[in-house]
C-alpha cells in the first residue's frame, strides 16, 4: 500500500529517455497547433451540435444560446489548458496526463488516468471512425457511387433498423440499414455485415503513423487547412443568409428558450467538440522546443477552435429555426432552410459534406497518434507488458503500440454500434482534466524549485477553477454515463493490482516482479466500486 502513491520524479522521467531511448524530435509549434486543431474540429462540431441546440429526452436544448454554451465550455477548457501547458513544458515526455499524474500524484493515480485516457483516445476514436464512414458514404452518393449497406454498417445497427422498419418506420436511412439483413452474403446462415470504410480508414492511418510522426503531422497540416477553410466558407456564405428573427423569435422561446439549464446541458454535450486540444501533449517527446512550443500549441489550438465554433453556431441558428436543427448533420440541415440561389445552396451542401469527411479523418489521425504514445509510456514504466514500448529502429515510432491501437480501433469500428462506444468519452476526458489540474497544485507544493518554462498564474486558484468547472460539466451528463464510467474504472483498477503493481519499474528497479496477492487493496477497490455503483444507481438524480 505504501508504494501506491510513489511518485516518478521529473528527473526520473528525463532519465528514462536517456537510458531507454526516446522519440524523434521533429515537430514545430505550428505542427503542434495543427495537431490540436486537427484533433478538436471533427465529429463533435459536425454531429453533436444539433443535439445540444434542440436537446433530447433527458436534457433541455440551449437554442440560439448555444453560443453561450460554447463560451462556457471554452472557459472550462481554457483553465485546464493552462494546467496542461505547465506540465507539457516542464515534463516534455510522451504520455500526456498519465505522465503528469505520475510525476505529481503518484503511480496509483497515474494508472487510473492512463486507463481513463483509453476512453478518450481509443474508444472515442471508434465512434469517430464510424461517424466518418457514414459521412464518407453520403459524400460518395453525390458522385452516384452507392455502397451496399452490409459493407457500411454493423450487425447490431442493421438488426435494429430492420426491427424499426418492420414496425412501420419507413424513412430512407432506416430502410438503407435494414437492407443489410436481406442483401448481405451469408456464412453458415449468418449474414456477413461489417463497416468496411471505417476499417480501411483506420488501417490507412495506422500505416501513416508507423511511417513517421513528422510525415503524419505534415498530412494533418494539409487536412487542417482544408477543413478550416471549409468552415470559414460556411460562415461566409451563411452570414448572407441569416435572418435575425431566428435568434429572438418569442414563439420559439427567444434567445435562451430553456434558461441556464439549457445552456449548461448544451455545454456538457458540446464538450465533445473540444476534446482534442489536450492531444497536443501526447507529442511532447517529439517537439523540437517543448518548453516554448507545447504551451503555444495547446493554447493556440483552443483559441482558434473557440472562435470558429462561436461563429459557426451563430450562423447556424441565424439561418434556420433552432428547433429544426436537431439532426446528425445540423450544418446541412441549416442550409435546407436557407433562402438563396439553389445552385449556391447545393454547392454549399456538397462542400460541407466534403468538409465533414476531411475533418473526421484528421481527428482519426491525431487520436490514433495519441493512444499509442500513452501505451508507450505506461509500458516503459512497467505497468503494461514491455513489448508495447518497442520503438521502430528506422522510423523511431512506437510501432507495436500503434499496431495494437489500429487493430483494436479498426476491428470495433467495423463491427460496433456507434451509440455504444462514445458514451464514456466526455466524462473520461473531464475526469482527466480534473486530475491534471490537481496535479499542478500538488507539484507546486512538492517541488517548488522545479524549473517551469510556463507557469499557470494564480495557483492554486486557477487550477481549482478548472476542477470546479470540469466537475460541473460532469454533473450535467446522463446518469447512465456515470454508471458505465464507474465500472470502467473498477475494471482498470483490477488490472493494475493484478499486473501493473508487480511490474512497475519504479517500485521494482531491478526488473524482478514481486507477486503477492494484494487482498486488502483488491477488497477495498471492490467494496468502493460497489458502493459507488450503489450510490449512483440510487441517487435522487438517477432515480
Amino acid at each position: 500500500m505504501q508504494g501506491l502513491f510513489t511518485r516518478k520524479s521529473v528527473a526520473d522521467c528525463e532519465n528514462d529517455i536517456a537510458e531507454r531511448g526516446g522519440l524523434r524530435r521533429s515537430l514545430t509549434k505550428w505542427h503542434l497547433t495543427a495537431l490540436g486543431v486537427g484533433a478538436t474540429i471533427g465529429a463533435g462540431i459536425f454531429a453533436t451540435t444539433g443535439t445540444a441546440i434542440v436537446g433530447d429526452a433527458v436534457r433541455p436544448g440551449a437554442g440560439p444560446a448555444i453560443i453561450l454554451s460554447f463560451i462556457l465550455t471554452a472557459v472550462a477548457c481554457g483553465f485546464a489548458a493552462l494546467c496542461y501547458a505547465e506540465f507539457a513544458a516542464m515534463v516534455p515526455i510522451s504520455g500526456s496526463a498519465y505522465t503528469y499524474a505520475y510525476a505529481s500524484l503518484g503511480e496509483f493515480i497515474a494508472w487510473i488516468i492512463g486507463w481513463d485516457l483509453i476512453i478518450e483516445y481509443a474508444v472515442g476514436n471508434i465512434g469517430v471512425a464510424i461517424g466518418w464512414s457514414g459521412h464518407f458514404r453520403e459524400l460518395l452518393e453525390f458522385f452516384g457511387i452507392h455502397i451496399p449497406a452490409w459493407l457500411a454498417t454493423d450487425y447490431r445497427s442493421a438488426s435494429l433498423a430492420a426491427a424499426a422498419a418492420a414496425g412501420g418506420a419507413a424513412d430512407a436511412g432506416t430502410q438503407y440499414l435494414a437492407s443489410a439483413m436481406t442483401l448481405a452474403p451469408r456464412l453458415a446462415g449468418v449474414p456477413i455485415i461489417f463497416n468496411l470504410p471505417a476499417f480501411l480508414a483506420v488501417a490507412l492511418i495506422t500505416m501513416i503513423l508507423i511511417r513517421g510522426v513528422k510525415e503524419s503531422a505534415d498530412s494533418n497540416n494539409v487536412m487542417v487547412l482544408l477543413k478550416v477553410g471549409l468552415i470559414l466558407f460556411f460562415i461566409a456564405v451563411g452570414a448572407f443568409l441569416i435572418r435575425p428573427e431566428n435568434w429572438t423569435n418569442p414563439v420559439d422561446g427567444g434567445f435562451m428558450p430553456n434558461g441556464w439549464a439549457g445552456v449548461s446541458a448544451g455545454a456538457a454535450i458540446i464538450f465533445f467538440s473540444y476534446i482534442g486540444f489536450d492531444a497536443v501533449s501526447t507529442a511532447a517527446e517529439e517537439a523540437k522546443n517543448p518548453a516554448k512550443d507545447m504551451p503555444f500549441g495547446i493554447i493556440m489550438s483552443l483559441v482558434i477552435c473557440t472562435v470558429l465554433y462561436i461563429a459557426l453556431s451563430a450562423v447556424m441558428t441565424g439561418i434556420a429555426p433552432w428547433k429544426a436543427l436537431g439532426t446528425a448533420e445540423p450544418m446541412l440541415t441549416a442550409l435546407e432552410f436557407a433562402n438563396g440561389p439553389a445552385w449556391l445552396l447545393n454547392a454549399s451542401r456538397f462542400i460541407i459534406a466534403l468538409g465533414a469527411v476531411i475533418a473526421m479523418f484528421s481527428v482519426l489521425l491525431v487520436f490514433q497518434m495519441g493512444q499509442p504514445r500513452i501505451f508507450f509510456s505506461m509500458a516503459r514504466d512497467g505497468l503494461l507488458p514491455p513489448f508495447i514500448a518497442k520503438v521502430h529502429p528506422r522510423f523511431k515510432t512506437p510501432y507495436v503500440g500503434t499496431l495494437i491501437t489500429g487493430l483494436f480501433v479498426g476491428t470495433f469500428a467495423a463491427t460496433a454500434n456507434i451509440a455504444e462506444v462514445v458514451d464514456l468519452t466526455n466524462i473520461g476526458t473531464l475526469f482527466a482534466f480534473v486530475l491534471v489540474s490537481l496535479g499542478v497544485i500538488v507539484l507546486r507544493y512538492k517541488e517548488p524549485e522545479r524549473v517551469r518554462p510556463f507557469r499557470v498564474p494564480w495557483v492554486p486558484f486557477t487550477p481549482m477553477i478548472s476542477v470546479v468547472a470540469c466537475l460541473y460539466l460532469m454533473l450535467q451528463l446522463p446518469c447512465l454515463t456515470w454508471r458505465r464510467f464507474s465500472w470502467w474504472l473498477l475494471a482498470g483498477l483490477l488490472i493494475y493490482f493484478l499486473y501493473g503493481a508487480f511490474h512497475s519499474r519504479l517500485r521494482n528497479p531491478d526488473g524482478k516482479a514481486r507477486f503477492k496477492m494484494p487482498w486488502l487493496p483488491l477488497a477495498g477497490i471492490v467494496v468502493a466500486g460497489l458502493l459507488l455503483h450503489f450510490v449512483v444507481f440510487n441517487s435522487a438524480r438517477c432515480g
